[in-house]
């Protein structure tokens, strides 16, 4: 008696979250899974990312082997002792703020290199590069996928994680009016990665003793430095508030003069003049705009569903994107592991939905709320560490304490 054919699923995206949800399905015997990715070759754009310990928790789920000491280790992970958020201006400078430091840090890597190591573990017959979606069809039979170069595919199920501008969320959302597109979130941010040394001249040897990330809250900006790439670079990071759109779309050259007015609040001793240095010393600085999905009603429609930036595209104040994509394919993975019928894919995708949109879309308004704070803009916090203290403290609890096991 000949077994079932295998459920074919096509992954449109293949950056974080596309890899994460593939290594999440590949080893689901009643699936075969492809990815495809418009760009000439698989890589992500970014300097760094950070898992939390429920990030990473997430990942074991996917993973049989001890991500911990195999993967996040050969992608050059730097675990954070701890964070450290200070006051950088007002009567109260150089104040402590808050040392959010546990017995399981969280571990910052670069984007690249964490994506190659999601890669590895894939055959290279499921990996598709150059390869533009420009249609789907769809029918009770199959979902038939036509790609820019004229070949076509024909599939079961599609998941988009094709980013925040996804192709894919509009066909589930079915969004005619543009209601639930991306929008400005109201910050921009600016992020360089400089070699461990020169960071540690520049900065201060003070701010080095051990792997921390750390944060200076001052009026309208936040000025943050984290250390990944086995302990040889560090990502210096300046983030504001948006006063106005850029003149070029996301983006918005960054001259010395912006860079000093945006940080204008911050004295001139202090920290913010290094890290303007550090900012501005590549080609063609930029600073980019943050933009987030405000309001999202589902994440699926029939057999086709979206994971990642292009289901919650969020911004960066409570470090979250890249976790909230490993929590999509965690959940995936568990929900498709027996899913032998159109009907039961289309279930898996309804339960996917109903579990993980409240979560993501509750990340997405808190950590818009928590730049507020960050930026000094909070109303009856300012820049008053005590306050600061109270209304930061908490913010990630709901987050990082999410037990995967049993959420999964």
């Amino acid at each position: 008696m000949s077994s079932a054919p295998r459920m074919r699923i096509a992954v449109i995206g293949g950056g974080l979250a596309g890899a994460t949800v593939a290594n999440a399905l590949i080893d689901v015997g009643c699936i075969e899974v492809h990815i495809y990715e418009s760009a000439p070759e698989f890589s992500e754009r970014g300097a760094a990312v950070g898992l939390s310990v429920s990030s990473q928790n997430a990942l074991i789920q996917i993973f049989t082997d001890d991500v911990k000491t195999t993967l996040l280790s050969k992608a050059g992970g730097v675990r954070m002792n701890s964070t450290r958020i200070m006051v950088g201006a007002g009567q109260a400078a150089g104040s402590l703020v808050l040392d959010l430091a546990g017995t399981d840090p969280g571990i910052v890597l670069h984007r690249a290199s964490i994506l190659r190591e999601l890669l590895a573990p894939l055959p290279e017959s499921i990996l598709h590069a150059n390869k533009k979606l420009t249609k789907i069809d769809t029918s009770d039979e199959n979902i038939r996928l036509t790609f820019e170069d004229g070949s076509v595919d024909n599939f079961d199920a599609v998941i988009g994680a094709d980013g925040i501008f996804s192709t894919i969320r509009q066909h589930v959302l079915q969004d005619t009016e543009g209601k639930y597109v991306a929008s400005p979130a109201g910050f921009w941010d600016s992020r360089n990665l400089v070699p461990f040394d020169k960071a540690k001249s520049v900065l201060g040897e003070e701010y080095f003793e051990l792997d921390r990330q750390y944060g200076w809250v001052g009026p309208g900006a936040l000025i943050m430095h984290d250390i990944l790439e086995n302990r040889t670079m560090v990502q210096c990071v300046v983030t504001g508030v948006e006063m106005g759109p850029p003149p070029d779309g996301r983006k918005r050259p960054l001259t010395r003069e912006f860079m000093a007015k945006t940080l204008s609040g911050l004295p001139d001793s202090s920290i913010a003049g290094r890290m303007i240095d550090l900012i501005l010393d590549k080609k063609d600085p930029r600073g980019y705009s943050q933009w987030e999905h405000k309001t999202t009603p589902t994440y699926f429609n029939g057999r086709i569903c979206i994971v990642g930036d292009a289901a919650h595209a969020m911004t960066p104040w409570q470090g979250s994107g890249a976790g909230q994509a490993i929590e999509d394919a965690m959940i995936l993975g568990t929900l498709l592991k027996n899913a032998k019928s159109h009907q039961e894919i289309e279930a898996a995708f309804s339960a996917y939905s109903s579990v993980r949109l409240p979560r993501a879309q509750r990340i997405i308004d808190s950590s818009r709320e928590t730049g507020k704070i960050l930026c000094g803009l909070a109303e009856d916090v300012g820049l008053d560490p005590e306050k600061l203290r109270k209304a930061l403290g908490p913010r990630w609890n709901f987050i990082y304490g999410k037990n995967m096991a049993s959420y999964n």
